[in-house]
This record gives structure tokens, sequence and C-alpha cells, in this order.
């Protein structure tokens, strides 16, 4: 079972440009399309469709064409009234892969709205993992993914935690005080709360695992630290990984992280040991990156065999 919450939901639009996007021009579109989407909400879609359990949990009232797309879609929603319109993000995607993100914000956030979430998520939290996921509306403390994680670790449930800025920063800072078990930064978001260098993380798995090792020190069970195209690495407190992706042709990246936490998620529902995890979410994350706009791979064309795993020595610095 996972329960999702998306605090900041949206409507994304994709549009697939037929050249280069150029700024001041009149560029042609090849296609557009429209979709309920935010990092929880593609993750309980990716959920549906390996068919495992999901609920997602966000602020949308109960018969908002979001939600009734959703579950249109076969996704179990348990919506929170008050949080206003659903923002509307806009992708532009080039023919090489390359995406540009215009993301707006919703309203600002109530305290009755944050109340009501963080009940709904409590109420849900009765095992599996719950996956607090994606920015915070306007006016939500930095501290409130913190303060919930650390409500959650009291209950029976894994807590897994994406999440980038001063959320991220603040639930870094709170770490001894009630870590989640898992997170899962891309190469910018680990640099922020570790002080490394995004680029040498990018392109230095070890390096990329002992700046992750530092926040697993410090309370931790995981960290999933995506690399763009260098792949992913993995650290536990039982050791580190480094998983580089198959061959893929990059048609949109919107969406590849989402897929990727739940490829972990995924794998150790189906108790599989870490390195199989971690292939299983590099193969997740590449087969969104091969697909239009925020569309969610299915299965069948996820292929965990084809990414390689290395056990890296962070202790030496070296891989074996």
């Amino acid at each position: 079972m996972i329960t999702t919450l998306t605090a900041h939901p949206s409507l994304d639009r994709t549009v697939v440009l037929t050249g280069p996007l150029e700024r001041g021009a009149v560029l042609r579109v090849a296609s557009s399309g429209v979709q309920a989407a935010g990092k929880g909400v593609n993750i309980s879609r990716a959920a549906v469709s390996a068919g495992l359990a999901t609920v997602a949990v966000l602020p949308a009232e109960p018969d908002d064409a979001f939600v009734r797309e959703l579950v249109a879609a076969g996704v179990d929603c348990v919506p929170v009234a008050g949080g206003g319109p659903i923002r509307v993000n806009l992708t532009l995607t080039e023919p090489d892969g390359t995406t540009t993100k215009l993301n707006a914000s919703a309203e600002p956030a109530t305290p009755d709205l944050l109340t009501g979430l963080a009940k709904a998520v409590l109420d849900q939290a009765d095992g599996g993992w719950v996956v607090l996921a994606g920015s915070l509306p306007p006016g939500t403390p930095d501290r409130w993914y913190a303060d919930l994680a650390a409500a959650l670790r009291r209950t029976p449930a894994r807590v897994a935690v994406d999440t980038s800025d001063a959320p991220l920063r603040a639930l870094v800072d709170a770490l001894e005080s009630g870590a989640p078990h898992l997170i899962k930064p891309n190469t910018e978001e680990l640099a922020s709360v570790t002080g490394a260098d995004p680029a040498v993380l990018e392109s230095d798995p070890v390096a990329a695992a002992h700046a992750a090792q530092v926040l697993v020190d410090r309370g931790l069970d995981a960290v999933l630290a995506t690399l763009g195209g260098a792949g992913a690495v993995l650290v536990t407190r039982d050791g580190a990984w480094h998983a580089s992706p198959p061959p893929t042709t990059v048609v949109s990246t919107v969406g590849a992280g989402d897929c990727s936490l739940f490829g972990y998620l995924l794998g150790d529902q189906r108790g599989l040991p870490a390195d199989q995890r971690l292939a299983l979410a590099v193969a997740y994350g590449s087969a969104a990156a091969a697909l239009p706009g925020t569309t969610i791979p299915t299965p069948a064309q996820v292929h965990p065999a084809l990414v390689p795993v290395t056990q890296l020595d962070i202790a030496g610095g070296i891989t074996s």
C-alpha cells in the first residue's frame, strides 16, 4: 500500500514543440495535452498501473474535475476541501528532450486546510509507505513536512519524502528529532543540504554517495539520489550502490524522478534487495523519460534487467 500526499497539485499542460525553443519567436506545436499531476499524484498513477494499492491525499473539492480524472484512472482519492482552484503548470518539450517548466502557485494554504491534510494522511497511515511529495503551497510553514514526518514516525507507516528548497532544508535540520525513512533528492537538492558541488555529484557517483551517507548518518534509513543521465545512487545503513540507466531516447524528463521513487517503493513492496530496488528505480525513471509529458510507464515498458548496478566502497572511494 502506498499513500501519497500532494499538497500542491497541478494540472500539467504539456506542449511538444516541432523545433528548438526560441525566445520571442513564433513556434509550431506538434502536440499538446493536459493531465492531473503533482509528484504524489504521479506516484499513485504509477502504483495503479503496476496493480499496487494506493490512496492519494490532496487539496481539492470532492467533485472537482481533477479528482474525477484521477478516480476514472483508478486512483482512490481523499480530497480535502478548502484549497481553492488547482494551479496550472506549463511544460515545453523540445525534440531533443530538453524540457522547460513554468510552474504556477496555488492560493495560500489556510491553517484549516493544512490541519485537514495532515489528519487525512495520518488516518491512512496504518502500514505500507506514506509519500510526502512536491512543493508546498504559499503560506505553508517550511517545517510542515518535517513535523508531519515526525508525527508519521509514531505510526506503523514508513515515510518517504521528495521535496526541495526550504521544506527540504527544514526536514534535514530536523532529522535528529524525527527523520523519515527515505528521501529522494536530485543532485541540486542533495548539494543544497550537504554543501557539495552539484556538478561534482552528478558526474561522480562516489561523491554523491558520500554526500548521501552524511544524511544516513544523521538518522535516515536510506537516500535515493537521482543523478540525471548518470542514473542514481542508493545509500542505506547497509551499503551504497550506483545504477546506470539503459540506453534511452529522452522525450520528456517531467515525472521521471517521481517514477524513480515509485520504482524503489515497488521493489521494496516486493521484498527485493537494495541493488534490485535501485535497478527498478532507474528502470522506471528511464522509461518515464522516454515518454511524452507526464506519461507514466506501464510495467511492460520497464526493464530493470538492462540496468547495471555497481556496489560502491565509499570508505575507500572506489567501486567494486
